[in-house]
């Protein structure tokens, strides 16, 4: 049965700490939570996202109290009402297409750290996995709020990535207007995606982080060499006072100090473009109505989703979606496909030094070719930059496989 203290006065910490065991749970997930030394600013990307996140909420909430989802007002009220008549409407609106984009930019960065510091190894597999699932939520996020100012950007995004339900030669167009809710979008297509923006997908990524954290919590966080550390004896040493010896430093405050000290720096860079270039997360064709009758000369979506997208178009229907949908699923398998036992950088590990390097450089290649029309030489080179991608990932089991141990790894 549990202990109360029967002189604890109302709400203060005892109290508390009985009913909630406040103390437990900071000692838990806060100050016995460990950290190894040897990391960098990049692991704080974790801490960033989160933050970014939440002024995605923030902002999102002051946006909703305006917004209207009808297909015949969404527009005037994000262009008109929210930009011209609320006050700092625009800041609001500014901040958050700014996060939007930036997001994914550090979800990038943590991505590829990850990959470069073979995160996703030794019992991290789970961490790597609720990560993807992030990535994927994040990308739905992002695609149902881009719909939602109901542009000719918007719609014709809508229209193409919708289509790709389709199946290609299945020509499952019942199943693409089961999506939209009718043959073309309209108001039952927004009304969805309006609520899948507002309600569903943010309840799941909150959830998802919780899970994210979770993983961590139990294998711990990697190092940049790769060191296989035992957290519980080197937390003795820092609870001991031997805190040089020790190679490992509390999550608060220690940690924390450092991830809010990045944090300050990432905010300097993230208003500054919120005040001073917040147009390179606004497409410019998004600030015409949504016309059915007009379709834009070049059709592509966000920059995020560039890379993917080019995946797609140098193929034949049939080829392109099975390519596509072989880039949105084939970061699963990372760990599985990575098939060597050392846990260190890549430019420790041979040839998935050049794989790391040839896979950045590829999909950066892809997301500028995705932007542009496929004629001429833009075509050639996204079908030679699509090749790569696939062919990099059928590659890796191999070169991981050639791999020699690195001295001191088990």
């Amino acid at each position: 049965m549990a202990h109360f203290d029967p002189n604890a006065k109302p709400f203060s910490h005892q109290w508390m700490n009985d009913r909630l065991a406040i103390d437990t749970l900071k000692r838990v997930l806060s100050t016995e939570y460990w950290i190894p030394k040897n990391i960098n600013f990049l692991w704080a990307m974790g801490m960033v996202l989160a933050a970014t996140f939440g002024v995605l909420l923030i902002s999102g909430i002051f946006l909703l109290m305006y917004y209207i989802p009808d297909t015949k007002l969404a527009f005037d009220s994000v262009n008109h009402t929210i930009m011209g008549e609320v006050g700092y409407g625009w800041l609001w609106r500014h901040m958050h297409a700014v996060a939007a984009s930036v997001v994914f930019l550090i979800i990038y960065i943590h991505m590829f750290t990850g990959i470069y510091y073979g995160s996703y190894k030794r019992g991290r597999e789970l961490i790597w996995l609720s990560g993807m699932l992030l990535f994927v939520t994040f990308s739905a996020e992002a695609f149902s709020g881009y719909m939602l100012p109901w542009g000719q950007m918007s719609y014709w995004a809508g229209m193409v990535i919708t289509n790709l339900f389709s199946l290609g030669s299945l020509d499952l167009q019942g199943l693409v207007e089961w999506i939209r809710g009718d043959y073309v979008p309209g108001q039952a297509f927004l009304g969805r995606f309006f609520m899948l923006h507002v309600v569903l997908l943010p309840l799941i990524i909150m959830a998802l982080i919780v899970l994210h954290f979770g993983t961590l919590r139990i294998p711990h966080v990697n190092n940049q060499d790769g060191e296989e550390i035992d957290f519980e004896a080197e937390a003795e040493k820092w609870k001991a006072g031997k805190r040089k010896e020790a190679k490992v430093i509390p999550f608060n405050p220690v940690f924390m100090s450092k991830d809010v000290f990045v944090l300050g720096i990432y905010f300097i860079i993230y208003f500054y473009l919120v005040f001073y270039h917040f147009e390179f997360a606004m497409d410019p064709v998004n600030f015409d109505p949504a016309d059915p009758l007009k379709t834009p000369p070049h059709i592509y979506p966000e920059w995020y989703f560039l890379w993917s997208y080019e995946i797609l178009r140098p193929f034949s229907k049939n080829a392109g979606l099975i390519a596509f949908g072989f880039a949105q699923v084939i970061f699963f398998f990372l760990p599985f496909l990575d098939r060597s036992p050392n846990v260190a950088p890549a430019s420790r590990r041979g040839l998935f030094k050049f794989w790391f390097w040839a896979l950045l450089i590829d999909m950066i290649v892809l997301t500028i070719m995705g932007k542009v029309p496929p004629i001429g030489i833009y075509t050639t080179i996204g079908t030679i930059a699509a090749w790569t991608f696939i062919l990099l990932w059928v590659a890796l089991p191999f070169i991981t496989k050639l791999e020699k141990p690195i001295r001191g790894q088990k």
